[in-house]
């Protein structure tokens, strides 16, 4: 039984970052319907302990979805089937995130991937963690 998947193995890496404008932000809200004036309103935020706006957790973790999809295993097909998400910190227009997805199993019969997931900050502090299972195919 090989030990990879698509040439992944145990301790392969990838990468995403993405600077956060409000405006991304903005779209978010848009577009998931999540309009909770913690993202938005700069008055209201500044009565909660974060005192501004902060992006939507699933923002922050969609740079998860963009490592897993784009930089992983960009020549094959990586399709997400399960994470786990503990938010850490909050995520600010201005903030520059990066996901950082390891392979810590390999199950090859199956094609399936497990990962650990870590999106940080400019100042490298941790806003999220979590672990993720992902199957990875050739391109037909």
């Amino acid at each position: 039984m090989a030990d990879d998947v698509q040439g992944l193995t145990v301790g392969s890496v990838a990468t995403f970052s993405k600077a956060v404008t409000q405006e991304d932000i903005d779209l978010f809200a848009r577009v998931t319907g999540d309009t909770n004036p913690l993202h938005s309103d700069a008055a209201y935020a500044a009565r909660t302990r974060f005192k501004a706006p902060i992006a939507h957790g699933m923002f922050g973790a969609g740079v998860i979805s963009a490592a897993l999809g784009t930089k992983l295993a960009p020549q094959s097909v990586v399709i997400y089937m399960a994470q786990n998400l503990q938010f850490r910190g909050p995520v600010k227009a201005g903030d520059t995130i990066t996901a950082t997805v390891t392979v810590t199993k390999v199950d090859a019969e199956r094609s399936r991937l497990s990962l650990d997931t870590i999106v940080t900050n400019q100042d490298a502090a941790e806003v999220i963690r979590g672990d993720a299972m992902v199957m990875v195919e050739a391109l037909g």
